[in-house]
């Protein structure tokens, strides 16, 4: 089975400069045209059957767009969002960082929201859950989300420490291209933004 890993357009909030994590910003008109580019590649080269989604509205309104383009069912899962960065949420890049700095281990949560170990294993689970439902059933899948998740996912999906300091970077559009079959895991292409050249 392919695994398609798919990150959102660009967001109101990359123009605002604000932290946005669980803060829940639509797309902005250059990244739904982002959207409509992706989703042309991914019609005609690697169309998915099924596409899972964040329920965050940039990627919500991402994986729509994708689905109308493709001609495939969504399904929406809540575990499939940002990081939950409680109070940082919305505010200015700087005043988010003053006021409720990034924590630096990982057992301890953004205040009101989760810790990047509660974040890793919500990734490990959602993972999980959509390999079983999906594995002998479907060819190819994508899941579109967010930069952090989409890390975390490929940190899972790679069997991973919990504790390392690894990142995997998504621009916007990003596509990640994982093959699964089992016992062997494989990564084919990471962080692809050929799509967007055409916007430039």
């Amino acid at each position: 089975m392919e695994i398609l890993l798919i990150r959102h357009g660009e967001s109101e909030a990359d123009l605002l400069q604000v932290h946005e994590g669980r803060a829940d910003f639509p797309l902005t008109e250059r990244g739904r045209q982002q959207v409509r580019a992706m989703a042309a590649r991914v019609q005609a080269e690697m169309p998915p059957e099924l596409i899972f989604g964040s329920t965050l509205l940039r990627a919500q309104e991402t994986a729509t767009l994708l689905s109308e383009a493709v001609g495939c069912p969504l399904e929406l899962l809540p575990d499939l969002m940002e990081i939950n960065n409680g109070k940082q949420a919305g505010l200015p890049l700087a005043e988010g960082d003053r006021l409720h700095p990034i924590p630096t281990l990982p057992h301890v949560p953004f205040e009101e929201g989760e810790s990047w170990f509660q974040f890793r294993m919500r990734a490990e689970s959602v993972l999980s859950q959509i390999i079983t439902t999906c594995a002998g059933r479907n060819e190819r899948i994508a899941i579109v989300s967010h930069g952090g998740m989409i890390s975390a996912l490929l940190q899972s999906f790679l069997r991973m420490p919990v504790l390392n300091t690894c990142y995997f970077h998504s621009g916007d559009t990003a596509i990640h291209v994982l093959v699964h079959r089992e016992p062997q895991r494989m990564v084919r292409v990471l962080n692809d933004t050929e799509h967007l050249k055409s916007l430039s």
